[in-house]
């Protein structure tokens, strides 16, 4: 995709003289356009960020796959699919707040020596708030094509008639991620007995929602985001600001490091929902971008990620449930049984996978994420752009070896994060043995009780004094 010059939306709105002018007065700026901050986006970005591969061919399995497989020997039993939802549109919110600053630059009088305000004044705010995070188009897409990757994969597990279990929170952008992905399969899986809908499981894809200690604590408390409201006010989310409100003509006592967030992730909206480069995104650098991106970390950092325990514990019942279908999957096997669920897909939010990651010890660093380390955290692990982007997918799959075939044992199981295989912690390989993994995590799968966990004491203590 060719970068667009900032101010080519305008110029192709006026006429050419008037455009040529403009174009004129817009010097050449060092400033990247999306293509060059598109790695910064956060849980905004484009799935193709952690994939490159797929811009230029959305159903390539990428360079490693061949490398990825198991022995012949070795069969694949279940898969188990945790799908984030697909490119997205805006949260009214976020519509409306991105609203009230273009209407703020539409009132300046387009003056000469601002030609970045002029730029985006002409801009057309095509947004709508009724929009409100629902699957775009380009979601549906993503959903599609990671389905037919998946059964290219995994052909004997996505193979005719095999009965695929289909579940989804209930936001509209899960539902329709999860019918995208059925359509990319073709007609030729079956959904069980009854081709039903796809089911609706809060209780595992919004079990966020359902931890009441956690909505205590976490998510209503606003003294838990005490290190995102201190980088805001920040010496680095200044810096940024006073730059964003200088190219704009504006006071700086006019922005918030919210306004400033709201521009930045239009310029992300623009590239994943529509592929072209926003105006929006001349206001940035790179450097702003790392800056921004550091933002929308420490946020999934301390509400969904390492910052209080609760996050991740609130995800066991979860990480069980997993465990549970992997457990029958080899009972059924020893059994010389058919599995019942070879295939179980459900589709929740960079919220539902984050925490899970968490629990699982992944993406851990050694120091915790706060407003006072920008700097300390530069080649940091918890990047939300590399680990949960639109479309992001935890897949598990579980093989049976056959042992006189292959020195390896019976049971097999490897995990995949956005489809590339992950080193599994207590043996820094790729590949684990069904019993060696359930060992490691044997105190979360024997200790960790939702209820217990997610439970309100009932004595009268603060979040404050608990966090």
């Amino acid at each position: 995709m060719a970068p667009r010059r900032p101010g080519a939306a305008l110029a192709a709105a006026l006429p050419s003289a008037a455009a040529f002018l403009l174009l004129l007065l817009l010097p050449p700026s060092p400033l990247l356009a999306a293509a060059g901050l598109s790695g910064y986006f956060g849980t905004k970005s484009r799935y193709e960020e952690v994939n490159p591969h797929l811009v230029h061919d959305p159903l390539s399995l990428g360079p490693g796959a061949a490398g990825a497989r198991l022995p012949a020997a070795c069969a694949p039993l279940q898969l188990r699919a945790l799908l984030r939802h697909g490119t997205r549109y805006p949260t009214a919110g976020q519509i409306r707040r991105l609203g009230q600053l273009h209407a703020r630059l539409r009132r300046r009088p387009a003056a000469a020596a601002c030609p970045a305000a002029a730029a985006l004044a002409a801009w057309q705010m095509w947004y709508e708030e009724s929009l409100d995070g629902r699957l775009a188009p380009q979601g549906r897409r993503d959903m599609e094509q990671l389905a037919r990757r998946l059964a290219a994969r995994f052909p004997a597990l996505f193979a005719a008639r095999r009965r695929l279990l289909l579940a989804s929170s209930s936001k509209h952008r899960c539902l329709q991620s999860g019918a995208a992905f059925r359509r990319g399969l073709g007609p030729s899986l079956s959904l069980g007995t009854d081709e039903v809908e796809v089911e609706v499981n809060d209780s595992l894809m919004r079990f966020f929602d359902h931890c009441a200690k956690f909505v205590a604590w976490v998510e209503e408390n606003d003294a838990a985001m005490c290190q995102v409201d201190a980088f805001k006010e920040g010496p680095e989310m200044r810096k940024v600001l006073e730059k964003v409100a200088s190219a704009l003509c504006l006071p700086a006592e006019e922005l918030n490091a919210d306004l400033v967030q709201v521009a930045f992730l239009t310029c992300s909206y623009e590239l994943a929902i529509k592929n072209v480069t926003s105006p929006w995104c001349s206001l940035f650098s790179e450097e702003d971008a790392k800056v921004l991106e550091y933002l929308n970390d420490l946020k999934q950092y301390w509400k969904r990620g390492y910052g209080y325990d609760i996050n991740s514990r609130s995800s066991c019942i979860l990480f069980q449930d997993i465990f549970q279908h992997l457990d029958k999957a080899v009972e059924e096997s020893k059994s010389s049984k058919p599995i019942s669920s070879p295939l179980i897909v459900q589709v929740g939010h960079a919220e539902t996978l984050q925490p899970l990651l968490a629990l699982m010890g992944f993406f851990k660093d050694d120091e915790p994420l706060k407003a006072n380390n920008y700097v300390r955290q530069a080649h940091r692990k918890f990047r939300s752009g590399r680990i949960v982007p639109y479309a992001a997918n935890l897949v598990f799959v579980l093989y049976h070896c056959d042992q006189v075939k292959t020195s390896k044992e019976e049971y097999q199981v490897q995990m995949l994060l956005n489809e590339k295989p992950m080193l599994f912690h207590h043996s820094n390989e790729t590949t684990s043995t069904y019993a060696d993994l359930k060992d490691y995590y044997k105190d979360i799968l024997e200790n960790c009780h939702f209820k217990e966990e997610c439970e309100l004491p009932k004595v009268n203590v603060t979040a404050v004094d608990e966090l």
